[in-house]
C-alpha cells in the first residue's frame, strides 16, 4: 500500500470518526457539529511533471494536522473540532486550479492553501477576491505556503490572502549576504522558469548584483518554458561556454533537478545559487560536484542544529521513514499553527472571522518564532543560508532523501534582519 492510499485512508478514518461522534451526539440529544472536521482544501499539482513537489506539501500539511488533532483539534464554543486536508489535482495548471477551487466552495469549504505556482496564486487570489464580494455568506480564506512573486503581498495585496514563505526578494536578499562575501566571483550566470516567478527572480538578481556586486558581470539572462524542457543539455553547454563562475536560478522541481544534473554531466564547475537546490533530488544528482558548491536559502534547513530543531525533524523523519519523503518545511508547520490559533481566538471557522485574528498571528515552534505582519500579510520568520556538503562534515548530522549529502548552515537571518518594506494598500472589508 503506497503513502498517497494510506493517507487517504486515514483521512477516511478521520471523517468516519467525526460522523460516529456525531451520530452518538444526536442518540443523546446533544449538539453534533462540534465533531465535524474543519476541511482545508490543498490546491496543488498532483500529477505531472510536479507531482514530487505536491506530494510533498501533503505530508507536510497532513503532519502539521496531525499535530494539532493530537492535542485534541481546534477549541471552538462547541467542543473541539479536527483539521483534515482534502486534496484537489490542479495539474499544474492555472485554469485547473481554479477549476478546483469552483469545487472546493461547492463543497462549503472556507480555507483553501496552494503555493507550487506564482501564476496559480494570482489566479486564486483574483478569483477568491470576486467572489468574497459576490458571496459573502460564502467567503474564502487562502493561504499561500510557496508562492513567492512578491507582487502578491505588494501591489496585488489582498485582505484574503496570506503568504507564509518569504518572497523572492526576500529570499534573493540572503543569498546575496552569502554570495557579496564571494571575492573569487567574476562572472554569473542568470537562468530561470520563463513565468512571473521566474521572471522576478531574475529582475531582482540584475537589480542586486548591480547594487551589492557591481564588479560581477553577467554573462548569460535566460528564460526557459516552464515543465517542458526534458533535456538541459543545450542550456549547460551555453552555462559552461559562457566562462560563469556560478549560475543563479530560482528553478524547482524537476526543472532543477535535470539543470544541475546537465551542467554537471557537461563539466560545469562553477557554484550554484538556488532557491530551492536542497532537496526533490538536487543534492543526489549532483553529486559530489557540489559540494561546497550548491547554495539554498530557506526558513529553516534540518541541520539548524538546536535542540527543539533536532527533535522536530528527527519526529518528522519517523513519520516518514522512506527517504524519498524526506522534505519537510517548517513553514508549513507554523501556518497551520497559525491557522489554528486564528480560528480559536476568532472562536469561529468564518472566512472574515479568522482572516482579523490571523493578521496577528504569532506562533513558535522548534525554537523558530514567527509572526504575520498586518499590513501586507506576509510572514516574518527567520531565514537562513546553507552550502551542500557530504553527511557527517562539521554541522551535517543529516543527509537529504538518503542521499549522503546535507547542508550546513552558513548564514542566518532573523526575522528583523529579512524584513523588506512594502508597496501594499489593503483594501479591508
Amino acid at each position: 500500500m503506497n503513502f498517497t492510499t494510506r493517507l487517504r485512508r486515514r483521512a477516511l478514518s478521520t471523517v468516519l470518526l467525526a460522523i460516529a461522534c456525531a451520530s452518538t451526539a444526536q442518540a443523546q440529544g446533544t449538539a453534533s457539529p462540534a465533531a465535524a472536521p474543519i476541511r482545508i482544501g490543498m490546491i496543488e499539482g498532483l500529477s505531472g511533471p510536479f507531482a514530487n513537489t505536491g506530494e510533498a506539501v501533503y505530508r507536510n500539511l497532513v503532519w502539521a494536522t496531525e499535530r494539532v488533532n493530537a492535542r485534541g483539534g481546534v477549541k471552538l464554543p462547541g467542543g473541539h473540532r479536527p483539521l483534515q486536508i482534502e486534496r484537489f489535482d490542479s495539474k499544474g495548471q492555472t485554469e485547473e486550479a481554479l477549476s478546483a477551487l469552483r469545487s472546493a466552495i461547492d463543497r462549503d469549504i472556507t480555507v483553501v492553501t496552494q503555493g507550487n505556482s506564482s501564476a496559480a496564486a494570482s489566479g486564486l487570489i483574483d478569483a477568491i477576491n470576486k467572489h468574497n464580494e459576490r458571496d459573502p455568506a460564502r467567503q474564502v480564506l487562502f493561504l499561500n505556503y510557496s508562492a513567492v512573486d512578491p507582487v502578491l503581498t505588494n501591489q496585488n495585496c489582498s485582505y484574503w490572502h496570506f503568504r507564509f514563505d518569504a518572497h523572492a526578494d526576500m529570499r534573493m536578499t540572503a543569498l546575496m549576504n552569502v554570495l557579496r562575501d564571494d571575492k573569487d566571483l567574476k562572472q554569473i550566470y542568470l537562468i530561470g522558469q520563463d513565468y512571473s516567478f521566474g521572471q522576478s527572480v531574475l529582475r531582482e538578481a540584475r537589480s542586486q548584483l548591480a547594487a551589492k556586486r557591481p564588479d560581477v558581470k553577467i554573462v548569460g539572462d535566460e528564460l526557459h518554458p516552464m515543465a517542458r524542457v526534458k533535456d538541459f543539455a543545450p542550456y549547460a553547454a551555453k552555462i559552461k561556454a559562457s566562462g560563469a563562475q556560478a549560475v543563479l536560478t530560482g528553478n524547482w522541481g524537476n526543472d532543477l533537478t535535470l539543470l544541475v544534473k546537465a551542467a554537471r554531466e557537461a563539466g560545469f564547475e562553477g557554484s550554484f545559487y538556488t532557491f530551492y537546490g536542497n532537496a526533490l533530488g538536487a543534492p543526489a544528482a549532483i553529486g559530489d560536484a557540489g559540494i561546497g558548491k550548491v547554495i539554498a536559502v530557506a526558513d529553516w534547513f534540518p541541520n539548524v542544529l538546536t535542540k527543539e530543531s533536532e527533535a522536530f525533524y528527527q519526529s518528522f523523519r519517523q513519520r516518514f521513514p522512506n527517504p524519498a519523503d524526506d522534505y519537510v518545511h517548517m513553514r508549513m508547520q507554523l501556518m497551520v499553527e497559525s491557522l489554528a490559533q486564528a480560528i480559536e481566538r476568532a472562536g469561529s471557522v468564518k472566512a472574515a472571522a479568522v482572516a482579523a485574528q490571523l493578521e496577528k498571528a504569532e506562533v513558535q515552534l522548534a525554537g523558530q518564532t514567527a509572526r504575520m505582519r498586518a499590513a501586507d500579510h506576509q510572514f516574518q520568520q527567520p531565514l537562513a543560508v546553507a552550502v551542500m556538503d557530504r553527511q557527517g562534515a562539521p554541522g551535517v548530522k543529516f543527509d537529504v532523501e538518503g542521499s549522503g549529502y546535507g547542508f550546513r548552515v552558513i548564514r542566518q537571518l532573523s526575522p528583523q534582519q529579512a524584513e523588506q518594506a512594502h508597496s501594499c494598500t489593503m483594501q479591508r472589508p
